[in-house]
């Protein structure tokens, strides 16, 4: 089964080129474009990543890392923040909050999914995560 992926990305082009990279890598993305559809998106079956942008409508994706965190059903799951945050405080600020990986915009797709690939054998070889 591919692995389940949500992206919560507001800007719609750079959300459709993830997903599109994703399907062609095997995984399975799950689409958010705001805090709130994200929130939405937290039900059974569970993402086995994050991929989170940090500007949000409605919330910031530290908010979001940080409701993630709170709930025993999710604080597992994996997060790898995208965004244009590119600052050393941005990433060291996302990294202490909860993210797992931090990439920023502009990315590499290629390099976007050796990082997401290597979350994931950190989190599934170590037994953790939502693994099947």
């Amino acid at each position: 089964m591919a692995r389940r992926i949500l992206v919560v990305e507001d800007e719609a082009p750079i959300r459709e080129m993830v997903c599109f990279v994703l399907e062609q890598n095997g995984f399975q993305p799950i689409e958010a474009e705001d805090y709130d559809s994200a929130v939405n998106q937290l039900n059974e079956p569970w993402p086995d990543l994050i991929l989170l942008d940090w500007m949000l409508p409605g919330g910031s994706g530290l908010q979001f890392i940080k409701h993630i965190k709170r709930e025993a059903m999710t604080r597992d799951i994996p997060v790898v923040m995208l965004t244009a945050r590119g600052e050393e405080e941005d990433r060291v600020r996302g990294l202490e909050t909860g993210a797992d990986d931090y990439i920023t915009k502009p990315f590499s797709p290629k390099e976007l999914v050796a990082r997401i690939k290597a979350v994931m054998r950190r989190i599934f070889a170590d037994g953790g995560g939502r693994g099947d």
